[in-house]
């Protein structure tokens, strides 16, 4: 018999994506809750034809929305699993999933599956950018989403965890003018994570950043090398590496727009806001953060 499992998913405006995820989960045998951020369009009529249970929170961040879904959705399941509006679940995953979480140890608390990106309908594998290892399903209570502006991930408390074999797909399917509005909100976000790394300001309870670790751990070791590289430099080595070093090039035309746009383009403008900051705020930790409220509206 298999351990029942509830997924949360966020949700704002996402009419065109809910209902192919919330179907994908169907085969799992789950309980699904939708936390929506006041949503102006169908999706919350979608979510509920659907028989999920929706509740509503004004966004703040990622992080800050989804764990305040563990908290106040009634979830009564020993399984969560943390899925994307604009993702689904895989049949071979769904499978998997009904086949092997009901007999995984006790001290086994997180399941890392792998997600695939689509880009313009087009599979991204190369550049490092497949597989990428996440931790998505995990035994509620035993986890919680870092509280991180950017690149938060799920956090176990305790317990071991497991990889699955199969795939969680990221495939948006919004056009492209959607996507650079969506990335030059990410910049904002990946700015106050960057210039934290450099001064400190949060005090994060977050996934340890380890040369020799998870896939994550080692990105964020990464991540923090990379935040003490030169302005403008590091997003001119990093394209190279994952373009050319991780042969981002195989993935086609439509490969080289998300490579130049994701790996370069986005990382170009985290830099020149930060540059911005700087060039108001100097390198004063507390003229910075004034700057990020008065320019960005983040308070921190």
């Amino acid at each position: 018999m298999t351990t029942k499992v509830s997924a949360l998913i966020l949700s704002y405006n996402e009419e065109k994506h809910i209902e192919r995820c919330i179907t994908s989960l169907k085969s799992i045998g789950v309980n699904v809750f939708v936390v929506d951020s006041y949503s102006t369009d169908e999706t919350v009529k979608i979510a509920k034809s659907l028989g999920a249970q929706v509740y509503q929170n004004k966004w703040i961040n990622y992080s800050e929305q989804y764990n305040w879904g563990l908290d106040n959705c009634p979830i009564d399941t020993e399984w969560v699993m943390r899925m994307d509006a604009d993702e689904y679940v895989t049949e071979e995953l769904a499978n998997e999933i009904k086949l092997k979480i009901a007999s995984l140890p006790e001290n086994t608390n997180g399941v890392y599956v792998k997600r695939r990106v689509h880009f313009m309908d087009k599979w991204i594998k190369n550049g490092a950018y497949y597989p990428t290892w996440l931790l998505r399903l995990w035994r509620h209570k035993k986890g919680f989403c870092e509280k991180r502006w950017m690149d938060e991930h799920i956090k176990l408390t305790e317990g071991t965890s497991v990889n699955f074999d199969h795939d969680i797909v990221d495939d948006n399917l919004n056009n492209l003018t959607w996507w650079t509005t969506k990335h030059n909100n990410y910049a904002t976000r990946e700015v106050v994570d960057i210039l934290n790394i450099i001064f400190n300001f949060l005090d994060y309870d977050e996934v340890d950043a380890k040369l020799f670790g998870s896939q994550e751990e080692r990105k964020r070791w990464l991540k923090v090398k990379y935040a003490n590289m030169p302005l403008f430099i590091r997003p001119f080595l990093y394209f190279i590496y994952r373009y050319f070093v991780r042969l981002g090039f195989l993935d086609g035309k439509k490969g080289m727009i998300w490579h130049f746009l994701q790996g370069f383009w986005y990382r170009f403008l985290v830099d020149a806001k930060i540059y911005d900051i700087y060039r108001k705020a100097g390198k004063n930790k507390e003229a910075i953060k004034a700057c990020l409220k008065d320019d960005y509206g983040i308070d921190i």
